[in-house]
């Protein structure tokens, strides 16, 4: 599935199963909420917290996938194409940062 197609797909559930978008502002707490699940079970998984009983069953690529639903629903509220932002934010990207990252001893 293309960016593209996800957002055409996020369309048409909200229209036909969800009844309506919520609220663009709504929808950026939602963001909030859904980014801060993810990073609880990282913290679990890859850092130094233990597992609570209300961790069970919480998968990362789901996670994943409602910070990547909620994202498509602002985009489609807002009318960005994140196709065409991917591509410029990436193209941003690689002007900016063509010495940097080589450059950086962190990294080598």
């Amino acid at each position: 599935m293309t960016i593209r197609e996800a957002q055409d797909t996020v369309d048409q559930w909200i229209k036909t199963v969800g009844v309506k978008y919520f609220s663009e502002l709504t929808n950026l707490a939602i963001l909030t909420e859904e980014v801060g699940e993810l990073a609880r079970l990282m913290a679990r998984q890859y850092g130094d917290q233990s597992f609570k009983e209300s961790d069970n069953g919480r998968e990362l690529g789901d996670e994943m996938a409602d910070v990547l639903w909620v994202l498509l629903c602002l985009a489609n509220q807002t009318g960005v194409d994140l196709t065409t932002a991917l591509q410029k934010n990436l193209d941003k990207k690689t002007q900016r940062d063509s010495e940097r990252h080589r450059n950086n001893p962190k990294l080598q």
